[in-house]
């Protein structure tokens, strides 16, 4: 499956790589990506002459009927590894094993550790659980990786994508032997987390925003549902003020028939007063 999706998505897209000395040519190392597109476990695994075995959700894995068993098998043969968030820690905890399994079998783990994709373009801060305690649980290198254009190839919300050209950038290995056995201190997992996006930002010249990904866009939503809720009051707001005005309109076109029938009441009263002083006049 590598060479039949790699194959023709690099002879389409034609990416441009940097830093493929880094990769080891054998053995267990963490390749530590932002996360742009969709795209990105795809593109990565497309330059590498060895498997990369990212995190997918099970989902990907469990629809049924024939569209599903393609996308589970698509998904398996690009290396993507199905994680059930159905336990009581979710994903996170199920990731971190089937991680740390990866890496003992001598293999490379790819992950993400913005922990979804960049709303905006921009880098973000790096979730502490899985990247840091995977590596320090296994003493795997972690390579920090940049993807570049990847979000102009495949835009959220897009299907079809566009022949843009995109880029990959692999660090140096950064080694965390220093902290080993110390997986459990979350200032030590904290502290590995931002040494790694601090490469990965050097690498990708993004803007960092020392938020969460999932928290900015929990604020996105927010500020665009805000928006949606402001454009249907105002229209509630101008239906309300439109269906007033034909209203008045209709009263005051009810009063001045009122004021015609009056005035043509008085005219046929003085009509028949005129006829009766006629008729009484000598």
């Amino acid at each position: 499956m590598k060479v039949t999706v790699g194959g023709p998505l690099k002879l389409a897209f034609r990416p441009w790589v940097e830093g493929l000395e880094n990769v080891p040519a054998e053995g267990p190392a963490i390749l530590a990506s932002n996360h742009l597109s969709f795209s990105d476990s795809f593109f990565l695994p497309a330059v590498l002459d060895r498997k990369v075995t990212f995190i997918a959700k099970a989902e990907y894995f469990t629809t049924p009927g024939v569209k599903g068993r393609l996308t589970a098998a698509f998904f398996k043969g690009v290396g993507q590894l199905p994680v059930d968030r159905s336990g009581a820690r979710g994903a996170g905890e199920a990731a971190i094993k089937s991680g740390i399994e990866v890496l003992e079998r001598g293999e490379l783990f790819g992950i993400y550790p913005e922990g979804t994709r960049s709303p905006d373009g921009r880098l973000y801060r790096g979730k502490p659980g899985g990247l840091a305690r995977v590596a320090l649980a296994t003493g795997a290198p972690v390579l920090p990786v940049a993807m570049i254009d990847t979000e102009k190839v495949q835009p959220p919300g897009k299907v079809v994508p566009k022949l843009i050209r995109p880029g990959i950038r692999i660090g140096r290995p950064l080694d965390f032997s220093r902290y080993q056995g110390m997986e459990h201190d979350r200032f030590v997992l904290r502290a590995v987390t931002d040494e790694v996006m601090y490469e990965i930002m050097k690498l990708s010249g993004q803007e960092y925003v020392d938020v969460y990904a999932t928290a900015m866009k929990r604020q996105l939503a927010d500020a665009v549902k805000a928006e949606r809720d402001a454009e249907k009051a105002e229209k509630a707001e101008l239906a309300r003020a439109e269906k007033a005005e034909r209203e008045a309109a209709k009263e005051a076109a009810r009063e001045l028939q009122k004021e015609l029938r009056k005035e043509a009441e008085k005219e046929v009263q003085r009509e028949q007063q005129a006829a009766e002083q006629r008729r009484s006049d000598p």
